[in-house]
């Protein structure tokens, strides 16, 4: 990986973007992809759009959202414990002796998840930690000291960790779920200006918010950008691991390519499509299928307007929604490829109507 491009992926994962405060890591992730695009745009909840080739009548989109999960400060005792509410699909069975960021106004307040000693628990009766259960302490022995610290209710947590890798073929950390995505999606856009590829559309490289709550940036920009095309990245599970059932969930791994999703929300000539390019291209790939939705910003592509042909293009990972989110490197390349090599072929004229 070249220096730049790691430089930016450490510092982009590292960066804390909790869902509705994403704007430190859309900053980072705008700064990177300056070089690469001709115009910006920024919404008013905080989505980020680089733009190569504006004004042409055809409008292609890759799509990644930004935010991660975390915790709101929900109520703060007389002896000082933070007590929380999610922000996002948190896990409160992981977050016990975990390390928290709490981000006031000006800066970041240390503290932990604490738990009771194994010694005073009733074991025969020990359960999982619910949402109730858990609680920050910030090293405060009172209320007015929490305050006096600059936290208050709705000031946002999250956990504290960094970008590490595993066995040198895994990336492993919080957030990966989906800054990854931002990094994938930023790479693309430097191959394009890098091999001078003139692209016979408008292409915007889209950095959403707010989708770990409802796919609600993805719904914002969709609205305003009005595409033709929607190539959109998220990350599902590899299945591999202890716990997982392969006939629920299907069978996913990382290390064996990008994941071709099938499901309603997915256009299937898109999708057929970027299938035909991965095997020309001789990209390995991994099929899975949904029910209903994607769970995805896909579906508020394909349905918040008058209907976008859109397309999910899935990175296998493990762990999903701790802090230790793990993908293969050469996954994400393969993602990378897979998006920038389906761009070269879109001509800027395609119908993708299934009759006419």
């Amino acid at each position: 990986m070249p220096k730049a491009a790691n430089e930016f992926l450490y510092t982009y994962l590292n960066n804390a973007s909790p869902t509705g405060f994403e704007s430190s890591g859309q900053q980072i992730w705008l700064d990177y992809i300056k070089p690469y695009i001709d115009e910006k745009i920024i919404d008013t909840y905080g989505t980020a759009v680089g733009v190569i080739n504006p004004g042409q009548p055809y409008k292609v989109v890759i799509e990644a959202h930004a935010d991660e999960i975390s915790w709101f400060v929900n109520y703060i005792d007389d002896n000082g414990y933070l007590f929380l509410r999610r922000n996002g699909g948190s896990d409160a069975l992981i977050a016990p002796s975990m390390r928290a960021n709490i981000h006031t106004k000006d800066k970041v307040v240390k503290g932990i998840f604490g738990w009771p000693a194994i010694h005073v628990r009733d074991l025969a009766k020990d359960k999982a930690p619910t949402i109730d259960d858990i609680f920050i302490d910030c090293g405060a022995s009172n209320k007015k000291e929490v305050e006096e610290m600059g936290i208050h209710v709705g000031t946002v947590v999250t956990f504290e960790d960094g970008l590490t890798e595993l066995n040198g073929k895994y990336l492993v950390g919080r957030a990966l779920d989906n800054r990854i995505g931002g990094y994938m999606i930023a790479q693309v856009a430097k191959k394009i200006k890098e091999n001078k590829i003139k692209l016979p559309f408008t292409l915007y490289v889209v950095n959403s918010v707010q989708e770990e709550i409802g796919l609600r940036g993805a719904e914002m920009i969709v609205r305003r950008l009005k595409p033709d095309l929607a190539f959109i990245t998220d990350v599902t599970h590899d299945t591999q691991s202890p716990m997982y059932n392969k006939k629920i969930q299907g069978d996913m791994s990382c290390g064996k390519g990008p994941v071709i999703c099938y499901g309603p929300a997915v256009q299937n000539n898109v999708r057929d499509f970027i299938i035909d390019v991965a095997k020309e291209n001789n990209i390995d790939f991994q099929r899975q299928a949904v029910s209903r939705s994607t769970g995805t910003d896909t579906d508020s592509f394909a349905y918040a307007t008058e209907g976008v042909a859109s397309a999910l293009i899935s990175l296998p990972l493990k762990y999903m929604h701790t802090t230790v989110e793990t993908i293969a490197k050469s996954d994400m390349e393969a993602v990378i490829e897979l998006i920038y090599q389906s761009l070269l072929k879109v001509k800027g004229n395609e119908d993708w109507r299934y009759f006419n």
